[in-house]
């Protein structure tokens, strides 16, 4: 009998040993008669809820960002959404509002360049297949890729057009996309001064920009450049001042240029010809006897030169140009002009006649450069308008602004007067760019700006 019940104890020991290797094989031996009265109450309740594992990736189905801080990731299993541009995740009941109305990102227009198709994007020297890719700009934007690993639930980030992905918002993410936030604020200031959304959007896509591509003799032409540096022409070099998302100079067309096609960068400005009339005027010989007075006419010189020579870096102006006065015109810009029957040179300004005491506007905002009596041209007044540009007003009765005062468009600078080298009241009027005198007419009513919208 001894025998008898080792071996019944052996057997029963070898059958409770199978049935705990099937149940940790799957549980099958739990599910054959005869063998639940032997497993143990807890063992029996630890089978029956038994959970295959949960996968070890998230893979990532579909997400968006509404702007460079807010987006959300959509999973199997839920949402995440994040406030701090993808930098931390939080779970979201559902997709946020303001995207399943199908709003879109603010400035959104102002994507740059044509996107091309991708289907695939490099990470760690790898091609990934591409389930979705957002470009806030063309060099901003997410991806998602198709992988079942770890790879598959990450959003990845580029700051460079895609040459490079990262899977984490680095410092350096970070900095990146301050930086695109500035130019994309810059690009808002800046369209604001065209004429139109599409003429703004052309400036952005634009290397160069040749604002208005043709010209005359004796014009000017507004330059943008989408990098600082600067730019020569006829023999001198200017300077690219930033202002909003470009890098702007006036590029003055005298009227000694020659008429052709001129390349600016990948640009090619057109000068046409321009066929200034002759103007014949007869003076005393006293009047005309101030032409030769060289001394003084080179001191006053100096002092134009001097207060010519700083300009405000930024546009001082933020509308149209107005005229000075609505006198009549009684000598039109670049008149050939002969004094007592010899050609003293190109009258590069408007004579606007006026009753004596005739109030003067300034044309527009600015900072009076220079106010004082000068020898030929009476009393003078220059205003810059910033970006080397100076408007000129001369042979006033009266001054009424002093040299640094700030003026804005309209206020009365001044009144008609007959002082200097002068045949009768009227006003001297033009402007001045980058110490090139040009047609003040191009100014009247617009603004640089808009000369885009001129016949190309």
């Amino acid at each position: 009998m001894t025998r008898v019940k080792q071996r019944k104890s052996k057997k029963t020991a070898l059958l409770l040993f199978g049935l705990v290797a099937g149940m940790a094989a799957g549980g099958a031996l739990y599910a054959m008669p005869g063998f639940q009265h032997m497993i143990p109450e807890g063992w029996k309740q630890e089978a029956k809820t038994a959970e295959p594992p949960a996968p070890k990736y998230r893979e990532a189905v579909e997400f968006r960002m509404t702007d460079f801080d807010h987006g959300w990731i959509r999973y199997a299993d839920g949402i995440m959404a994040t406030s701090d541009g993808g930098s931390s995740w939080v779970k979201a009941d559902n997709v946020p509002v303001e995207v399943a109305t199908g709003s879109q990102p603010e400035d959104q227009w102002m994507i740059l360049q044509e996107s091309k198709p991708v289907t695939t994007i490099k990470y760690l020297e790898k091609e990934y297949s591409l389930k979705q890719m957002q470009m806030m700009t063309d060099r901003v934007g997410w991806a998602l890729v198709q992988d079942q690993g770890a790879i598959g639930e990450k959003l990845f980030v580029t700051t460079d057009g895609g040459a490079s992905w990262q899977s984490e918002v680095t410092s350096g993410v970070k900095d990146a996309i301050q930086e695109e936030k500035r130019l994309l604020q810059r690009m808002q200031t800046e369209s604001q001064w065209y004429a139109s959304k599409e003429q703004a959007e052309q400036a952005f896509r634009s290397e160069w920009l040749l604002i208005p591509g043709t010209v005359s003799q004796g014009d000017v032409a507004l330059i943008r450049h989408n990098k600082p540096g600067t730019m020569d022409w006829q023999g001198k070099t200017y300077t690219l001042q930033p202002f909003g998302a470009g890098y702007f100079t006036y590029l003055p067309i005298s009227t000694e240029v020659k008429p052709g096609d001129y390349p600016i960068g990948d640009q090619i400005l057109k000068v046409t010809a321009q066929n200034f009339p002759k103007q014949y005027l007869q003076v005393t010989e006293e009047m005309n006897s101030m032409r030769q007075d060289t001394k003084r006419i080179q001191a006053d010189q100096v002092k134009i030169d001097a207060a010519r020579s700083i300009s405000a870096p930024e546009f001082l102006f933020t509308s149209e140009f107005i005229k000075p006065i609505e006198g009549i015109l009684t000598t039109p810009y670049g008149h050939m002009r002969y004094v007592n029957g010899k050609l003293s040179g190109s009258h590069l300004a408007l004579d606007l006649a006026a009753k004596q005491g005739t109030p003067i506007k300034a044309t527009n905002d600015g900072v009076v450069a220079l106010a004082d009596s000068l020898y030929l041209t009476g009393n003078s007044i220059y205003i810059d308008h910033g970006i080397g540009l100076f408007s000129q007003y001369a042979h006033l009765s009266e001054l009424k602004v002093k040299t640094g005062d700030k003026v804005k468009k309209g206020d009365i600078i001044g009144l008609v007067g007959s002082t200097g080298f002068s045949t009768g009241p009227h006003l001297h009027f033009t402007f001045w760019a980058n110490n090139v005198p040009v047609n003040p007419n191009l100014y009247f009513n617009t603004t640089p700006f808009h000369w885009l919208g001129k016949p190309q």
